[in-house]
């Protein structure tokens, strides 16, 4: 047996995209699929934006990459522009989520540190987590399925049951550092954490005198409705690990922290070669550009209601193919009866592009530049597909 040229860690659908354009993607034959998938929430503005290909191409024609050796302008405005839209101030750029995920757990280490606990480096993180792929995120996740066959799980991290505050009281102890967790849940299944209970770990850690760390990898930069999922909760972190929309489709993730929760993070203790280079940050700026621009973010909260309605009227026409839907904004998360991967399999064969996740859900989650008519398109199709497993149970 001889192994594939890319090494085969996917199990990938048989159909490979040449274009885009805004929630559309086309093969090389030109064939359309509605794209409700957005590269698992990474296309905020959709395939080719304008404003997003300007800002790459004017900073190709300049500079590529430098280095964090140098002062980066476009780096530090768009480091500005977080902190202006945020808790945070300060921010560490990255390449991805999972780096960005590491960060998070080195500074929450480090702050105990430079404050006289060192043996503070334990990390609260709940079941249905999904953190990332290195070792330490895979610790942090907790996912048998993900750890298996790498050795030693990483110490210092303790997986509580979703929404169990009894365990998560009892858990807090003098080795506890902070508490990680994802607003809305994605990879266990679009699991939305209650904005009572957001707020009821803010209190818990401000009692323990531990940070309180937000994944907001998936959830963020406008996909709920407003820029950070925990706005709703009217509640924030200490830190906050995003990535995904944060670069439109190119490579980016970033560590939002306040000057305390920070103060460990001096020269040498942290870095990236690639991190926040010129081209990166320059499409970082053009997606903020789109995402804060005005009606923007009321146009995903109206998207977001008229998927949701469309959507539960489709689970009252097809009770034994859905169960259930839920999520957040343009987050949204179809709890399935039949196997997951038979209605996704069923929407790509209708020319949908959906995504599956735990918990037996599929996802939508489309670019944050859908219209009525793309919102209605992809229920349709979803129609489609449920009518076609109905008639082959």
């Amino acid at each position: 047996m001889t192994i594939a040229p890319v090494l085969p860690t996917y199990n990938r659908a048989a159909v490979s995209f040449e274009r885009g354009v805004g929630a559309r993607a086309y093969t090389a034959d030109g064939i359309e699929y509605l794209d409700f998938g957005a590269g698992v929430a990474v296309n905020s503005c959709g395939h080719a934006h304008p404003h997003l290909v300007q800002a790459l191409s004017e900073q190709a024609a300049k500079i590529w990459h430098t280095s964090n050796i140098y002062q980066m302008p476009g780096q530090t405005k768009l480091a500005e522009r977080l902190i202006a839209h945020s808790f945070a101030d300060t921010v560490f750029f990255c390449n991805s989520g999972t780096e960005a995920t590491e960060l998070a757990i080195k500074m929450a280490r480090k702050f105990h540190y430079v404050n006289g606990a060192p043996e503070r480096v334990e990390i609260i993180t709940f079941e249905g987590a999904f953190h990332g792929r290195t070792l330490a995120a895979l610790a942090a996740g907790g996912q048998e399925k993900y750890l298996e066959g790498f050795g030693p799980k990483a110490a210092g991290f303790v997986q509580l049951p979703f929404g169990d505050h009894q365990a998560l009281e009892t858990a807090i102890g003098p080795n506890t550092a902070a508490i990680y967790i994802e607003p809305v849940q994605g990879e266990g299944g679009i699991r939305p954490v209650p904005h009572q209970c957001l707020r009821g770990l803010r209190a818990l850690c401000d009692k323990h005198g531990i940070l309180l760390m937000f994944d907001e990898i998936q959830c963020g930069i406008g996909r709920t409705g407003k820029l950070f999922a925990h706005e709703w909760a009217g509640i924030t972190p200490d830190i906050m690990a995003v990535a995904k929309g944060i670069g439109g489709g190119f490579p980016l993730g970033a560590v939002l922290a306040t000057e305390n929760a920070a103060k460990g993070m001096v020269a040498g203790t942290h870095g990236s070669t690639f991190g926040g280079n010129p081209l990166a940050t320059a499409v970082g700026n053009a997606v903020l550009d789109v995402v804060l621009g005005d009606g923007f973010l009321d146009n995903v909260l109206r998207q977001s209601i008229n998927l949701k309605q469309k959507l539960e009227r489709l689970k009252d026409q097809h009770p034994t193919i859905i169960e259930d839907i839920r999520g957040s904004g343009l987050m949204m998360g179809i709890k399935c009866k039949v196997a997951n991967i038979a209605l996704q399999k069923a929407a790509l064969d209708e020319k949908l592009l959906i995504i599956g996740a735990g918990d037996n859900v599929v996802r939508l989650l489309p670019p944050l530049i859908v219209t009525d008519a793309d919102v209605t398109e992809a229920v349709n199709k979803l129609e489609r597909a449920c009518v076609a497993l109905e008639k082959a149970n």
